[in-house]
């Protein structure tokens, strides 16, 4: 059967995230620099945030730049801070219209003051938007942020000998999101790369070959297709999808 003609499943995740891998390759194989391959995620996001937006999946939560990320060659990691911070420009009027309401989600110190000037600006120009919320993960890393959450409690004056996973859920970068159904990865790669750690322990994963830049909706509606077959299993619990 064909991806782009699979019907939808009666029973949606809620919330999906993304690893979106492979852009470097996928440049690499059209012998093109890095950045290209940034250049043709961003384009990649942008129809899988459309697509959601049509198919009726509420949130998404997709890996922009990890905290790990800083170690590649600068080069590389000063086009792309460029290459988002213009991103939030040019696509802000677009998300606005489409009712896709956006959230950063990782630490702040060492984002560029121009890049962290425009997602400031687009979680407030669509913080009344209900569609679709895109959690963007940048200068994100899940180990980090249990770390920060920890420090926050500490700093609260908190009992640290009878934390409970309820406070920590509560002082997450994700504080008040309901925890992912579904993982994506492209680029075919199977591990988590330090992604939602805490939040993804029920979760389910779906891994494909393509990269990034190649993915679209017929991907994201055959991953949806094998969420919907599985049997997901709480403590032993068996729930449908």
């Amino acid at each position: 059967m064909r991806t782009d003609v699979l019907p939808m499943p009666a029973v949606l995740p809620r919330h999906i995230a993304i690893i979106m891998d492979g852009n470097g390759r996928w440049a690499r194989s059209r012998r093109m620099p890095r950045l290209f391959g940034h250049h043709a995620g961003v384009e990649a996001l942008h129809r899988v945030v459309d697509a959601c937006g049509r198919l009726g999946i509420p949130m998404l939560t997709v890996y922009a730049f990890s905290t790990e990320n800083w170690a590649r060659p600068q080069e590389e990691v000063s086009g792309l801070m460029r290459l988002l911070a213009d991103s939030f420009i040019r696509y802000l009027d677009r998300l606005i219209e489409a009712g896709v309401r956006i959230r950063h989600l990782g630490r702040t110190d060492r984002l560029p003051g121009d890049l962290l000037a425009r997602i400031r600006d687009a979680e407030a120009s669509t913080a009344g938007n209900q569609r679709l919320q895109l959690n963007v993960a940048l200068n994100y890393g899940g180990r980090a942020e249990v770390v920060d959450a920890v420090r926050r409690l500490a700093a609260s004056g908190a009992d640290m000998t009878q934390l409970t996973e309820e406070q920590i859920t509560a002082n997450l970068y994700t504080a008040g999101l309901p925890d992912p159904d579904l993982v994506i990865r492209t680029g075919g790669e199977v591990r988590m790369s330090n992604f939602l750690l805490w939040q993804s322990a029920y979760a389910e994963y779906y891994a494909t070959d393509k990269f990034w830049p190649d993915f679209g909706e017929p991907d994201l509606r055959q991953a949806l297709a094998t969420f919907a077959g599985r049997q997901r299993r709480f403590g032993g619990v068996v729930a449908r999808t």
